[in-house]
């Protein structure tokens, strides 16, 4: 239980909660164990009437039932008096009638309050269960938000929801039913062996006799129930990937025509769920007859000890007491019968939370350096900069220096993996250099408040991705208030020439995109992209390939309307293609991760290095597809 002890905080900020619980279940327990004594009374009482019916008028005597006596004198009723007259000169039959009526309306009104505090039993403990997942599911969330790109390369996101969602499920399950259960047990336990002890010792010890060979039990499966539970949890992980990465590719999937390997490999993933699934089962399926059993055995003590002390005319015993120790014994029976799946809450819980305080207890390799830089101007350097991703090992860039003054513009051109991107990221602290410094209005990064910091960074993603909400609130997401205007929304989609798409679909800029924005085409997509950076008047730009999807005509109009965004703002225009970068003020040529050419358009053509050749591969392309038309 170890990884449950984290949860200890959440139990401290719902302590009031608990400690009501607690008593609600003393009251509801207190009123169920005096319900066997009434039963006991009722038998006796019986008893003594028909043993009284035997013998002459003169001598008939019959008592009030101490219990009986007891609560008629709570309550202010004189009774006990009338009921000794009428057993002494009236009818033992009509005694008995009357002692039985009173002791029937004392067991419902016992039934009665049991069920009213039961009811509040649940509604502070389950209840408190539901807080507390809600703060953990949140905590969860939270944390997952705080995390560094590395960490979602390692982890699919299959894997991610699983555990905020099925693991804390399961950890819910533990602080509601099984706590509740526990306290229950443990309290009904006490008083039932307290008012048995205080009829018959020896009775009691022969009764509960079994209960030591059922908490062994209990101890050598609970370790084999947290090991299955832990492979259950693990392979349901697999299945939620799975799941996750076929609907999500769903298109690639028709392309080709994939769907039964899809089937199969979803097949063979629940197969294998079930047979964990199963396996685990059957541990679970044990405790339960067996713990039924050793209760039969309790059962079956309890009705031979006590018949063979009623044969030997034992005192102290009498039958209703052996009716009022089988009630006890099966009031016992749930509880009991509970702890084989309260320990299986217990251990599948102690396995969810082991997964979930794994991603809890990983810290963000990139932390907040706490210092608000305020309104930054955009100067921006690398020095002798160096990065290699942390799980692959591969070295993405080397020795990379150049500067941007505020309010200019660096384009950065090279092919596939030359590690273009990589500089996008690492300006927005996705990620942290491994060998050099980055800088922005000379301070280091790693010394800004990261949120802070990009906020005042407007960044187009070469994977385009746009939440399930209308396009307006995609266009306009930087703005977390949602005070922004129409007219500034309107115009940042004119700047990236997606306004008339926009206008001609019915709902305008209330139509709600689908999935990742599904409803757009890529170029769509990609535009709607470039209108949300420029709706966040960002000081610095970074266009990480913004026009891969849109045609020549498109292009150079939305790069027209660019144009007058990135005055006075610092750009970075990240393409492959020399036509979004030949008007930068500077121009870098990567290759390999190392700068190999830089400078002004003008000044790499005449140089015929990389960039002249380039530049000369995406001419003669252009041609052949103006040949093609």
């Amino acid at each position: 239980m170890r990884p449950l002890l984290k949860l200890n905080p959440y139990f401290a900020k719902y302590r009031g909660r608990i400690l009501l619980g607690v008593l609600f279940i003393a009251l509801s327990n207190l009123f169920a164990v005096y319900s066997p004594q009434v039963v006991r009374e009722a038998i006796d009482l019986i008893a003594t009437g028909i043993h009284q019916s035997t013998l002459p008028v003169s001598e008939r005597h019959i008592d009030v039932p101490p219990l009986m006596q007891a609560w008629l004198g709570w309550t202010g009723l004189d009774l006990a008096g009338h009921l000794w007259d009428i057993g002494t000169h009236g009818s033992i039959v009509r005694t008995v009638i009357w002692c039985a009526g009173v002791l029937g309306l004392l067991y419902f009104a016992f039934a009665l309050l049991k069920g009213v505090f039961m009811f509040f039993m649940r509604q502070t403990i389950i209840v408190m269960s539901r807080l507390i997942e809600y703060d953990l599911k949140n905590t969860v969330f939270q944390h997952y938000q705080q995390l560094d790109r590395a960490f979602y390369k390692r982890n699919s996101t299959g894997d991610l929801m699983n555990r905020i969602s099925e693991d804390v499920t399961k950890v819910r399950m533990y602080l509601g039913p099984a706590v509740m259960y526990t306290i229950n047990l443990l309290v009904l336990f006490v008083m039932c062996i307290g008012f048995m002890l205080s009829v018959n010792v020896e009775l009691t010890l022969w009764t509960l006799l079994p209960l030591p060979v059922m908490s062994i039990a209990i101890y050598q499966v609970s370790e084999v129930i947290n090991k299955r539970s832990l492979a259950v949890q693990q392979q349901q992980s697999r299945l939620s990937t799975l799941a996750q990465e076929t609907f999500s590719g769903i298109r690639v999937l028709k392309a080709y025509v994939k769907e039964e390997n899809a089937k199969d490999m979803f097949r063979e993933a629940s197969a294998e769920f079930r047979t964990r699934s199963l396996a685990q089962a059957r541990v679970d399926a044990l405790f339960m007859p067996s713990i039924m059993l050793l209760i039969g055995i309790s059962t079956v003590l309890t009705v031979f000890v006590g018949g063979m002390e009623l044969i030997a005319h034992d005192p102290t015993i009498s039958v209703g007491n052996v009716a009022e120790f089988i009630i006890y014994v099966n009031m016992l029976t749930w509880p009991f019968a509970s702890v084989g799946w309260v320990t299986s809450l217990v251990q599948q819980a102690a396995a969810s939370m082991e997964r979930i305080n794994e991603f809890l207890d990983t810290r963000p390799a990139i932390t907040d350096g706490g210092s608000s830089p305020g309104d930054i101007s955009g100067d921006l350097a690398f020095i002798h900069a160096g990065f290699t991703y942390p799980d692959t090992g591969i070295r993405a860039l080397q020795d990379v220096s150049f500067h941007v003054p505020a309010g200019r513009s660096l384009a950065i051109v090279g092919h596939t993996g030359s590690g273009k991107s990589t500089i996008a990221e690492l300006v927005m602290r996705q990620y942290d250099t491994t060998e050099g410094t980055i800088t922005i209005d000379g301070i280091p990064i790693q010394r800004y408040d990261l949120a802070a910091l990009r906020s005042q960074i407007g960044y187009v993603p070469q994977d385009v991705f746009l939440f399930s909400d209308s396009i307006r609130n995609n266009i306009a997401f930087s703005k977390d208030d949602r005070t922004f205007q129409e007219a500034d929304v309107e115009e940042a989609a004119r700047i990236a020439q997606v306004h008339e798409n926009i206008a001609g679909f019915p709902a305008g800029y209330s139509t709600l995109l689908g999935e990742r924005g599904v409803t757009l085409s890529g170029g769509q997509k990609q535009r709607v992209s470039i209108a949300r950076a420029v709706m966040s008047s960002p000081r610095i730009l970074i266009l990480d390939d913004p026009l891969s999807a849109v045609d020549t005509a498109t292009e150079e109009a939305i790069l027209r309307d660019l144009r007058k965004v990135m005055q006075g703002r610092t750009t970075l225009i990240i393409s492959h293609r020399i036509s979004a970068v030949q008007d930068a003020d500077h121009i870098l040529v990567l290759e390999n991760g190392r700068v190999i050419e830089e400078g002004r358009h003008e000044a790499l053509l005449a140089h015929g290095g990389a960039y002249a050749k380039l530049h000369q591969e995406q001419l003669l392309e252009e041609a052949r597809a103006e040949l093609r038309k």
